[in-house]
């Protein structure tokens, strides 16, 4: 009884089951259920030593030998036949046993109720000595790491995928906007001081559906805009750059070190789907989406983001070239990698970490026994690695 699944009795019970309605209910009320097992149990254990007892005495006289022999062999048949084999049947199916025994229990409760009201008292009055509430326990409640192993160990109960999106919500408060977000140098934005048929051909070309605006320089953005609504109106007469001032949506910024759980949450709560990320200082460090967000729940929505970029090029030798500039979380997901994501966020912030020198092309190093090769640098950068296919068993290093 102790050992079912009362997640399972709970269901069972819901569809109409009586025998899970009657384990459950007894369940519930443990002190009861233990106090008529126990009694039975106890009961019968003593009828039994008294009637082998007076059974020897009868056949043998006060035998001492004999009355040893008798109390050996009861107890060896009461271990076998009521303690060890039906604990261990009841422990193997305890979800098809308790049921089935709660016919039996229930009506077994109702006959002996005062007598195991009774024992109750004192069990009560010896609790309360010890200042123990078993009442207020909250043994069968479950946290998130308990969760974690369900999920885990449910094997071909619940489908792969399912798993896998429910793992990921759990791990949405560890995971923040900076290990998600576009970096500010991939940003594609809109100068507003620009020439008006600059912007113009850079609106038509996007493959956004917002695009922020800037003036000056990137760091100062002054608005976001809606590229199709802007599109709509760019051959009316009257169309220029201040039209297109009047078009922008105020801009909505993101604190660094934000939890996507959270995110998740203001994004629904202010009808938004894009953000800009923002340190403390107010400088800006890159932008997210909602479906960013809703990637790392559920997997990627398409295996290319529009104007984006395949994140390895498969090489004959089985090896991928990778930008420097991606994310190791999209990286790690995307090639089935194993990269550390504690530090640095990026392929190229990695290389750099562990490099501990300027990047040049030819360089090699082995990170989480992945060994990568800088094939092009630009700039103090990262701008193309190779990252071979297998996985060595050494310690990462230069």
């Amino acid at each position: 009884m102790m050992a079912a699944n009362r997640y399972r009795l709970r269901t069972l019970a819901k569809a109409g089951h009586r025998g899970a309605k009657l384990a459950e209910w007894l369940l519930s009320n443990t002190d009861k259920l233990l106090g008529v097992i126990l009694l039975c149990n106890n009961l019968v254990n003593a009828a039994a030593a008294s009637l082998v007892t007076i059974i020897a005495f009868r056949l043998f006289g006060q035998n001492e030998m004999a009355l040893t022999l008798a109390t050996l062999a009861v107890t060896f048949l009461i271990l076998v036949f009521s303690e060890v084999t039906p604990k261990v049947v009841g422990a193997s199916y305890p979800d098809r046993i308790a049921s089935a025994v709660s016919y039996v229990l229930t009506p077994l409760l109702k006959l002996l109720y005062p007598v195991v009201w009774f024992v109750n008292l004192f069990v009560q009055a010896l609790l309360r000595l010890l200042r123990l509430h078993p009442s207020d326990s909250s043994g069968n409640s479950m946290g998130v790491e308990e969760l974690r192993t369900l999920l885990t160990e449910s094997g071909n109960f619940m489908p792969a995928q399912h798993r896998g999106i429910l793992m990921n919500l759990f791990d949405l408060e560890q995971i923040t906007v900076d290990d998600v977000m576009r970096p500010r140098g991939q940003i594609e934005a809109i100068d507003i001081d620009a020439d008006l048929e600059e912007i113009i051909h850079q609106l038509a070309t996007s493959h956004h559906s917002r695009l922020p605006v800037y003036e000056g320089e990137p760091n100062n953005v002054v608005g976001m805009l809606h590229v199709r609504r802007v599109l709509a109106h760019i051959h009316e007469h009257d169309f220029d750059v201040a039209a297109m001032r009047d078009a922008l949506r105020e801009p909505y910024f993101i604190p660094s070190g934000t939890n996507l759980y959270t995110q998740l949450e203001q994004f629904q709560a202010i009808r938004q789907s894009v953000g800009l990320v923002v340190d403390e200082y107010g400088e800006l460090l890159g932008l997210v989406t909602l479906e960013d967000i809703l990637e790392e729940i559920v997997g990627e929505f398409a295996s290319l983001r529009p104007g984006g970029q395949e994140p390895g090029l498969p090489q004959e030798d089985g090896s991928y070239l990778v930008e420097g500039a991606i994310a190791l979380r999209e990286l790690n997901r995307k090639l089935k990698l194993e990269l550390p994501v504690e530090g640095a966020r990026t392929l190229n912030g990695l290389i750099l970490d562990h490099l501990e020198a300027m990047p040049e092309p030819g360089v090699s190093v082995m990170i989480a026994g992945y060994p990568m090769e800088i094939v092009q640098v630009h700039g103090r950068m990262v701008k193309t690695a190779r990252i071979g296919s297998r996985r060595a068993p050494v310690n990462s290093s230069p």
